[in-house]
């Protein structure tokens, strides 16, 4: 079996190209074809097929077109080997569709793409023009063409689309360097049609015109560019293009690239795509570029989490190579009640893998379940973030929209960690998610994001309370073996009582501290004395009655005739987290 998706949606078996049925059939392969590999939910699937609202039957749709796919790509499959290479394989709640390494067009992509990214890290900017010429030459056209626009319009194939224009931009590079500019105008055209705003795609297109001995087209295509981005967002240039403009006015269009540094953000010194030279000011020093580090400080005791760690770690690409990057920007949310260490695991995990993203740290807590119910707007953290990232307040475009664009271009061709911690909702997160590949996002939330696993191919990591040999871990990291050791007994009745929640065994063990000499016993007696209540995990800094209360806050009301009385609730029969948790 061969498949194509970048362009016209098309399949063969042998030489026999197949008739793939009525469009949302063909939308449905589609969709297996981008996921390349990986299970897509029947309710995603929904979701893709129907972009205005599904309809009652559409869930039996699906499933007639799963039907139908089988038989078309597979029809000597014997029933049950669902999981043969070629053939939509049921698998987890889902459906997926498992091509040859060779037989789908956006894997060969992917893989001479990475070739060619390696080529360039190693010095050899032919080579890897050599490369991106043969990945390029795989797209033929609009993603998924073929299937109905509105359904085309879905994130699942505009992130393919955006993975398609950062390799035209990475080919313009190596080919504007090696000196063979004429190799990438004809893809570089295409792509900057279909993305009339992105300026540092337009700044490429303009060097590499001058570059192959069209100058006039190029300062044609800067102004129409600049006129285009006043009418429609109400901005001047950003500095990459202004920069390509100024290179194009200055110097010999055969030397338009060779004699200095790509363009960037700013003004040459932020760091190239594969760590070229930076740019140096007139005085002959360097500038250094902008590198944020906004993490906050990991706990010197982090205990537990474990498998949640292996398997976060688990989630992103080996990148032992100082230039390899990820296919794809990772977007991890990790998700659970308060209390439960969401943000502890998320820091401790970014800053374990920090050093792979050697352009910067962002970091932003977006306070979703703030006691003041007041979120933080997407709008303030993108101008933190720009902020963070060096652009003057002069340059700072005016609207969201604007500075939702400027930030995807600065985080262009860079590998950045953005962590976002305690998010109320989808909507909060999406306008701070880089557009390029290469970082990774790590979201927080007491609620699931379905919005960013169903749109944005997020990963979700549920935590849940810690494991009875976890929480003493927990406590013996900030009290101490021997007392751990010492009164067995009233350890497990303290964790117990904690519902085994890393917050309420933090302060519960603070206050252990204050009095070394404290028995355990005494501890647990005066949880048990609480009756459920979250008196004794008060503190100074850290409340657990206010970390559950943020959460109550945001629930809906009570339906018509039911008690708002938490006193209402049974109390328990034995000893767990108190109730009102």
């Amino acid at each position: 079996m061969r498949f194509t998706v970048l362009g016209p949606v098309r399949a063969w078996r042998g030489d026999t190209e197949l008739a793939l049925g009525p469009p949302k059939q063909r939308a449905l392969l589609a969709l297996l074809l981008v996921r390349a590999g990986s299970p897509v939910s029947l309710s995603d699937m929904v979701d893709v097929l129907w972009p205005q609202g599904p309809p009652k039957s559409a869930t039996n749709v699906v499933r007639h077109h799963v039907g139908s796919l089988r038989r078309l790509l597979a029809p000597e499959t014997p029933t049950g080997e669902d999981r043969a290479v070629g053939t939509v394989a049921r698998y987890s709640g889902g459906y997926r569709l498992d091509p040859q390494t060779g037989g789908l067009d956006l894997l060969v992509f992917r893989r001479l793409a990475a070739r060619a990214r390696q080529a360039a890290s190693e010095g050899s900017p032919k080579t890897a023009t050599d490369l991106y010429d043969e990945a390029l030459a795989l797209w033929r056209g609009p993603i998924a063409d073929g299937v109905p626009a509105d359904i085309r319009g879905h994130p699942v194939f505009t992130a393919i689309d955006d993975e398609c224009v950062s390799v035209v931009r990475d080919a313009a590079v190596d080919a504007l360097t090696a000196g063979t500019p004429d190799r990438v105008l004809a893809p570089l055209r295409r792509a900057t049609t279909s993305h009339p705003l992105d300026e540092p795609l337009q700044a490429r297109l303009v060097l590499v015109l001058a570059a192959a001995g069209r100058r006039a087209e190029a300062l044609a295509t800067y102004r129409a560019v600049r006129d285009r981005l006043a009418e429609e967002l109400g901005i001047a240039p950003g500095r990459e293009l202004t920069e390509a403009h100024q290179r194009v006015l200055d110097q010999d269009p055969s030397d338009v690239w060779r004699s200095g540094t790509p363009p960037g953000p700013d003004s040459g010194d932020a760091p190239a795509p594969r760590r070229r030279p930076r740019a140096e000011t007139p005085s002959g020093a360097r500038t250094p570029a902008p590198h944020p580090a906004q993490l906050p400080a990991d706990l010197p005791v982090f205990a537990g989490r474990r498998s949640e760690l292996a398997r976060a770690l688990a989630l992103l690409p080996e990148l032992d190579h100082p230039a390899a990057t990820p296919e794809a920007t990772v977007i991890t949310t990790i998700e659970g009640m308060a209390g439960v260490g969401k943000t502890s695991l998320a820091v401790h995990w970014a800053h374990r893998v920090a050093h792979r993203f050697p352009d910067g740290q962002l970091y932003a807590n977006l306070r979703g379940f703030d006691p003041a119910g007041a979120a933080v707007e997407p709008g303030d953290v993108l101008r933190a973030f720009l902020h963070g990232l060096s652009v003057h307040p002069h340059d700072m475009p005016a609207g969201p929209d604007a500075q939702a664009g400027l930030y995807r271009s600065l985080l262009t061709h860079r590998r950045v960690l953005v962590l976002l911690d305690n998010a109320r909702d989808s909507a909060q997160v999406r306008p701070l998610l880089p557009g390029s590949p290469g970082s990774l996002v790590i979201v927080t939330s007491r609620r699931r994001l379905q919005g960013l696993i169903t749109a944005d191919g997020a990963h979700s990591l549920t935590l849940g309370p810690l494991g009875d040999a976890e929480a003493r871990e927990v406590l013996a990291q900030r009290i101490g073996a021997q007392r751990i050791a010492a009164e067995p007994a009233a350890v497990e009745a303290v964790i117990a009582l904690c519902g085994r929640l890393p917050l309420a065994l933090v302060i519960v063990a603070a206050h252990s501290t204050a009095g070394p000499g404290l028995p355990l016993a005494s501890i647990a007696a005066e949880l048990r004395a609480g009756h459920g209540s979250l008196d004794a995990f008060s503190g100074d800094e850290a409340d657990v009655r206010a970390v559950f209360s943020w959460s109550h806050r945001a629930l809906t009301p009570w339906p018509p005739g039911c008690s708002d009385s938490w006193h209402s609730i049974p109390a328990p029969t034995s000893p767990g987290p108190p109730r009102r948790a």
